[in-house]
């Protein structure tokens, strides 16, 4: 609806994971709320499946699979780091759905967790959505206080330099 008031350059980028988008400035991990790895946004998760946000190319699944990166198809590169410190459980409670060099669509399920057992271990699992390649973009405007369902509604849009 009212597509011709969205941005020429304007991208729109689903949820990663179902939850409530938050300000990245919000997540309780200075690494990123001062956006030391990029800008971006954050989901507080309610989901336990992780998603494409866009189509590209898995680009990485940390070996601990907490974490995973894409290029999307328009060159944009993404990180979604989930939850905070879960790390530490050297991919316990997580499986990878898919491999690093995989294509795949908005929507494809990427990672998922058990996310009782990282809850019952005292995580947070507010999920950084951040942007590493800050050269390709000129601003993020996130859905900020949006409850959102993964690979359905749009977290964010950004705006992509000329």
């Amino acid at each position: 609806m009212f597509n011709f008031l969205k941005k020429k350059n304007s991208v729109d980028l689903l949820a990663p994971v179902s939850g409530t988008v938050i300000a990245i400035e919000e997540v309780k991990d200075s690494v990123f709320s001062e956006k030391m790895m990029g800008d971006g946004f954050a989901i507080d998760t309610t989901g336990s499946t992780f998603v494409a946000c866009d189509s590209g190319v898995i680009t990485m699944i940390f070996e601990t699979k907490h974490a995973y990166g894409m290029t999307l198809s328009n060159g944009v590169e993404i990180l979604v780091h989930i939850g905070l410190d879960t790390v530490k459980e050297k991919g316990t409670g997580f499986k990878a759905l898919v491999s690093e060099g995989e294509q795949v669509e908005a929507g494809t399920p990427i990672i998922e967790i058990d996310r009782e057992y990282l809850l019952d271990k005292g995580y947070d699992l507010t999920t950084p959505v951040i942007f590493t390649n800050q050269s390709t973009y000129k601003s993020i405007e996130a859905n900020l206080g949006k409850k959102v369902i993964a690979g359905k509604d749009i977290a964010a849009t950004y705006i992509k330099k000329d």
